[in-house]
């Protein structure tokens, strides 16, 4: 097997089934899995009976606590048969381009470019620009910067053997308010190794690109769930400097 795609998910029925049918439709390689981890989901997350996802296999963790993703993401990983464990979070779409990205690289960890985009009720890709406004994508940001979004630490691929030299993510985090920090902690561990040679970071000039679904900050509003499509979970919490930012430009 060369890649497991690892992604955690919480009550966000319609994103997984949405999200099944583009992986089905784009034609899903023979050499890679999907591994969906339901962390806490009520009711519990099932493949829908009209999708055929052989590459599929859900992992249900039971775990109903608050912001368990760094347990979930390891969870998934330690079932992974992969060379490379392909991770992001749910919100984020997949493409065939992109997933050859990673199945072509032979390098130790993959990075992304992001770029906003949704897929709509038949699994179709778009970005259109009156949709974009749909789910809440503020006209004057489209203005200013079109589709394109900074690079962020918790979308990558890498070897499986390099994921747990590193420690996966970490766990001990996972009882403080969000943010936790997971990502931060797991990408300065990766930066250390960088700086004394021990790895090497890929070419940022040929990365793929994974794209968003418009939601939290970029809207406007930290918790900011178009058509309630994703989790409930609240961001607003005074370690998250992305909502005292949101806060104070919503009172100019």
């Amino acid at each position: 097997m060369k890649i497991s795609v690892v992604i955690p998910v919480l009550n966000s029925h319609e994103i997984v089934r949405r999200q099944l049918l583009h992986f089905s439709k784009m034609g899903w390689p023979r050499d890679c899995e999907l591994i969906l981890v339901d962390d806490g989901s009520d009711p519990p997350i099932h493949c829908p009976s009209d999708i055929a996802a052989p590459f599929l296999t859900i992992l249900h963790t039971g775990d109903t606590r608050p912001w368990t993703w760094a347990l979930a993401r390891n969870a998934g990983a330690r079932i992974a048969s992969g060379e490379y464990l392909l991770m992001f979070d749910l919100d984020y779409i997949l493409t065939r381009e992109a997933l050859e990205g990673v199945r072509g690289f032979t390098g130790q960890k993959r990075r992304f470019r992001r770029e906003f985009g949704v897929l709509d009720e038949h699994g179709e890709f778009s970005q259109d620009e009156e949709t974009m406004k749909r789910y809440g994508l503020p006209e004057q940001r489209i203005k200013q910067k079109g589709f394109k979004l900074p690079p962020h630490p918790n979308n990558f691929a890498i070897l499986r053997e390099l994921y747990w030299e590193i420690g996966g993510f970490r766990e001990d985090v996972v009882d403080r308010p969000y943010p936790q920090g997971e990502d931060r902690y797991f990408k300065q561990e990766w930066m250390k190794r960088v700086a004394t040679g021990e790895v090497e970071d890929d070419d940022a000039n040929t990365r793929p690109t994974l794209y968003m679904f418009p939601n939290g900050q970029f809207c406007g509003d930290v918790d900011y769930n178009p058509f309630d499509l994703f989790h409930d979970l609240t961001r607003k919490t005074d370690r998250n400097p992305w909502h005292k930012r949101c806060l104070k430009e919503g009172a100019r």
